[in-house]
């Protein structure tokens, strides 16, 4: 072997091992690197499926929240569609037939006034367990269906001898009294419910609402809406004859 062979071989030589150490050194980095970037992706993938998560569950309670309003006022017109089906609005149901009367004291209907100057009295809830049998009516002025059942409360106070008060529903005063000096007053006594709290207590779905109270305070037939001349004859003046009668 020559010189010159000798000196390219131990140059070859000496060459490898740089080249092997040069690779396992440029390796140990490179892991490093990638361990570190590694990390935080899997770190940030984790949030974002947690993220995911919390935004599906409150879509899901936003979607429930404007739902129930819906299912509710469903169900509230499933009860009235029955009630017209069965030609009887007083058949919905109420949860005080049967029960006294919820505890309730009304204002007088400001400035109301009887055909000899006299102020309406208001009453309260004593006032409907003294013995004698009352017919309550719920209206309003802003009531259109109130307007229609009026002929009927007015022919009722006049010809027979029933105890009928009023409950004036969200009204204001003047208004009240201009739609009693209107078209007649036929209630003896007549309180303002101007929060609607009362009504709420009686179980009121909305104006008119008639209920028949016995001689001790409890409530004993509820109409929903207008009153007709056949409630009047066969459900509530029945109603008011048998509690007189009874002992």
């Amino acid at each position: 072997m020559t010189a010159k062979t000798k000196t390219t071989a131990r140059k070859a030589n000496t060459s490898r091992p740089k080249t092997a150490n040069a690779k396992r050194t440029s390796a140990k980095p490179t892991s490093a690197k990638t361990r570190k970037v590694t990390k935080p992706k899997t770190i940030k993938a984790e949030a974002t499926r947690a993220k995911t998560k919390t935004t599906e569950k409150t879509e899901r309670r936003a979607h429930w929240g404007v739902a129930l309003p819906f299912l509710f006022f469903a169900g509230l017109a499933c009860l009235f569609w029955y009630a017209l089906q069965t030609g009887d609005p007083s058949r919905l149901p109420s949860a005080l037939i049967g029960r006294t009367v919820p505890d309730f004291t009304l204002s007088p209907l400001e400035g109301l006034k009887s055909e000899d100057g006299a102020a309406i009295p208001s009453f309260d809830a004593r006032d409907l367990a003294k013995g004698q049998a009352t017919i309550v009516n719920v209206f309003a002025s802003w009531c259109v269906p109130c307007l229609v059942e009026h002929p009927i409360l007015m022919t009722l106070a006049e010809e027979n001898d029933v105890r009928l008060y009023g409950i004036n529903y969200k009204d204001a005063p003047a208004s009240a009294r201009r739609f009693l000096s209107r078209y007649g007053n036929p209630y003896s006594r007549a309180g303002a419910d101007a929060s609607g709290r009362t009504a709420i207590e009686f179980g009121v779905y909305g104006v008119p609402e008639t209920y028949v109270i016995s001689g001790e305070g409890k409530i004993v037939y509820r109409h929903v809406g207008p009153l007709t001349e056949e409630a009047v004859t066969t459900k509530l003046l029945p109603l008011v004859q048998q509690s007189k009668s009874a002992p």
